[in-house]
């Protein structure tokens, strides 16, 4: 690099702050002498000395519908970065997740012929979605920075230099990794973050947790909530206020302390097979979204655990096989089996494992100025 340069940050989710945030102050540390400018959060704009704009709580949208009824925004928003970029002409421009903006900003960097580097730090899931996409990708980017093992191999096949990073998540969880004995009779619910997704698992879980008590009256029920409001919705949905202790902001706690428990699909899978939390993968959404992902998915399996494994390490309840009777059977299967969750935990560990050691924002940060030369 020269003396003095310029990176440009690209982040729409509150997600992305954060790992910006990590990055750019990383990379402070290595490279003080740089200037950060671009889009992103509150924790990206205090990390980058204010040289960040905080767009977060208008450009955070979830839903087509929602983008395309703020689509004049969202232009406006594309033009003034592409200009800004253009104008700035910095050393690289480093686009986080958010693949819908950040992919078509990659695109039109390219056409108007700006001379720089563009980096994209945390890949899309188009390995699960649309692998057309990849090899479009690799004409468009200088260097993907995956945090996935084996998303390297399958974008460098198109071309597209590509290094594992490491997850994130690694150093955020590695503290509360082994805390302690877990408690026998304690089963984790966990549900989800949103509303939508509660309104549709939670119920189940419920249910299942009741034919649980039946077999096993001596086990102790509790949930996690991303929020008081979504604690409260939970509540209602109980037989009785003391069947099943809903908490906020608890699920770590739950992951590393229950004896088993059901989880949602998503994020929160990972980092609970990353606890070692013996569970169940639980996915329910309408007839349509699953009918679309079923034609859409080009993965065997939906639990990142699962993939990371290449097997069914963790049994997965999808749709139609979300029953009541089929969770409860799988988790006292595990409950009433110190053998078969220990087996469990161990597997979790190994996949796990996969994902690097700590310190994945500071490799990013490395692999970003080395591109830039």
């Amino acid at each position: 690099m020269s003396e003095a340069g310029s990176l440009y940050f690209v982040s729409g989710e509150a997600s992305g702050d954060a790992h910006g945030a990590e990055v750019i102050g990383s990379i402070r540390e290595l490279r003080p002498d740089l200037q950060f400018s671009g889009v992103g959060g509150p924790e990206m704009r205090a990390a980058s000395g204010d040289g960040i704009r905080d767009w977060i709580a208008d450009a955070a949208v979830v839903g087509i519908w929602e983008v395309l009824k703020r689509y004049g925004y969202f232009k406006e928003q594309f033009d003034r970065v592409a200009d800004e970029i253009e104008a700035q002409k910095p050393q690289a421009v480093v686009l986080i997740d958010y693949p819908g903006f950040n992919l078509r900003l990659a695109k039109e960097v390219r056409r108007r012929g700006i001379d720089t580097k563009i980096i994209y730090y945390i890949s899309p899931q188009v390995w699960a979605w649309n692998r057309r996409r990849i090899p479009k990708m690799a004409r468009l980017l200088d260097l993907m920075i995956c945090i996935f093992p084996f998303e390297k191999a399958l974008y460098e096949q198109s071309g597209l230099k590509t290094e594992f990073g490491g997850h994130p998540m690694v150093d955020r969880l590695t503290p509360l990794r082994d805390q302690g004995r877990r408690d026998p009779e304690l089963v984790a619910l966990l549900p989800g973050s949103r509303e939508r997704e509660v309104s549709k698992i939670f119920p189940v879980l419920i249910e299942a947790a009741q034919q649980m008590r039946a077999a096993r009256p001596d086990l102790k029920f509790a949930a996690a909530a991303s929020s008081e409001a979504m604690a409260e919705m939970m509540r209602g949905m109980l037989p009785e206020p003391s069947f099943c202790e809903v908490g906020v902001g608890n699920a770590y706690e739950l992951m590393a302390g229950a004896c088993c428990g059901a989880v949602a699909s998503g994020t929160a899978t990972l980092e609970a097979a990353f606890l070692g939390l013996p569970y169940c993968l639980v996915y329910k959404v309408s007839g349509a979204t699953y009918l679309a992902a079923k034609l859409l998915m080009k993965v065997d399996f939906l639990g990142m655990a699962n993939i990371l494994g290449e097997r069914e390490v963790v049994r997965e309840f999808l749709q139609g096989d979300a029953t009541p009777s089929a969770i409860a059977d799988e988790l006292l299967r595990l409950a009433n089996s110190e053998r078969a969750r220990d087996s469990l935990s161990r597997e979790l560990r190994e996949v796990t494992d996969l994902l690097g050691g700590e310190g994945a924002h500071h490799r990013a940060a490395e692999l970003i100025l080395e591109a830039c030369g």
